[in-house]
């Protein structure tokens, strides 16, 4: 982050609803200035009091505006939406997916972790295809055991990865869902479960091979999450039946995980001799 907008704010446009009279810290986004509360900043993320302390002065008029160079005008607009938006303290909030992805982007990135906490409520009540959303908290860290429905819908869909899926999954958790898989089948061997201990069973293969239990990978999942119980049935939200996947029985994924399985053991060893 710099500050300094070397005399290119006559060039700049101040933001229609966010350059605001009282605002006491003033920001530079792609030609465009944004005035808010330093106060925000300061009260909850240790990355800005870190870079106002380097420029006491910066942020103070529009000429020595805060540059934040790796962050769209709209994207930084979204983030400065949960603070001033109307709607944030009425419990009514419905962005859609993509806007509470760029605010978790954000508040990661800057340290903010109440609104990084609030941004994954948001996401745990939206329908996100199991793949993105794996790919998306695994980036950011985010609690493991909050993946359990996207492991158990990917690990129950009866149709074959595809390579495209596979490269975003990457080879770790490729193994640990034809694991999972393998597992599932043994323990579903000469044995008719209903569906309600098909599902228990799948749980309780999938937090140990993903070893979710001891996965609290951040401060959000440490504090929303209970202490695990090995011997408890997590507590499973309505993700488990979304996107039009049906539910299925514990042995009920394809033949096609052996070839899978023998595909991302050659990509590992190949990535082994590199």
């Amino acid at each position: 982050m710099a500050n300094g907008s070397q005399n290119g704010v006559s060039r700049m446009n101040c933001h229609p609803q966010y350059y605001l009279q009282d605002g006491n810290i003033t920001f530079h986004v792609e030609g465009t200035l944004f005035r808010v509360h330093r106060h925000f900043f300061e009260r909850e993320s240790q990355f800005f009091i870190q870079e106002f302390a380097k420029a006491p002065q910066g942020g103070t008029s529009d000429t020595s505006a805060f540059r934040l160079d790796e962050v769209t005008a709209a994207d930084f607009t979204k983030f400065l939406w949960v603070w001033y938006s109307p709607l944030y303290r009425r419990g009514s909030l419905s962005e859609p997916k993509e806007h509470w992805l760029t605010v978790l982007e954000l508040s990661t990135k800057w340290q903010f972790l109440n609104m990084q906490k609030l941004a994954i409520d948001e996401l745990e009540k939206l329908d996100i295809e199991p793949i993105e959303k794996i790919t998306t908290y695994d980036k950011h860290k985010i609690d493991k055991l909050l993946l359990l429905p996207a492991y158990k819908l990917l690990c129950k869909r009866t149709t074959r990865i595809t390579d495209e899926e596979g490269e975003q999954l990457k080879v770790p958790t490729l193994l640990r869902i034809f694991e999972a898989r393998d597992r599932a089948r043994s323990a579903a061997e000469g044995r008719h479960l209903s569906s309600a201990d098909a599902d228990k069973e799948w749980d309780r293969i999938l937090i140990e091979v993903f070893e979710l239990n001891s996965h609290a990978t951040n401060q959000q999942g440490a504090q929303s999450q209970t202490k695990s119980d090995p011997n408890s049935k997590p507590n499973l939200n309505g993700n488990g039946a979304a996107n039009g996947h049906k539910p299925s029985g514990l042995g009920s994924s394809t033949q096609n995980d052996k070839q899978q399985q023998k595909d991302a053991d050659k990509t590992k060893g190949t990535a082994k001799s590199k």
